[in-house]
């Protein structure tokens, strides 16, 4: 496909995606729907060294340390971690309610003022 961008043409190519219908799917609303999963996993791009205006930058996945590209640390995060951090947030998420709602009662009430 032919494509022009400020004056300049290329040519674009998207990548064709080839896919396999599952098992699982349903009617929704009156509309049939299926999952679709990949036959082949598509292909990473390369990480490239660019400049824009002067700055040199890089694809996502690099961090650049004067000039030379080298992969981030991947960061693991266990299992309790996870759990602990859902329930500290589902604590906090039931606290600012209950103080939103005894809020409230109170100014119905008349003890409190906005």
């Amino acid at each position: 496909m032919k494509l022009t961008y400020r004056g300049i043409q290329y040519d674009y190519n998207p990548p064709k995606v080839e896919t396999v219908e599952s098992k699982a799917g349903g009617k929704y609303r009156g509309w049939d729907w299926r999952f679709r999963n990949l036959k082949n996993p598509p292909v990473l791009q390369p990480r490239v060294n660019l400049q824009y205006r002067g700055v040199r930058y890089q694809t996502p996945g690099t961090v650049a340390n004067n000039g030379v590209a080298s992969e981030k640390a991947p960061t693991l995060v266990s299992s309790q971690d996870k759990a602990r951090s859902r329930m500290s947030k589902q604590q906090r998420v039931l606290k600012n309610r209950q103080l939103s709602m005894l809020y409230r009662s109170a100014t119905e009430v008349g003890l409190a003022t906005r």
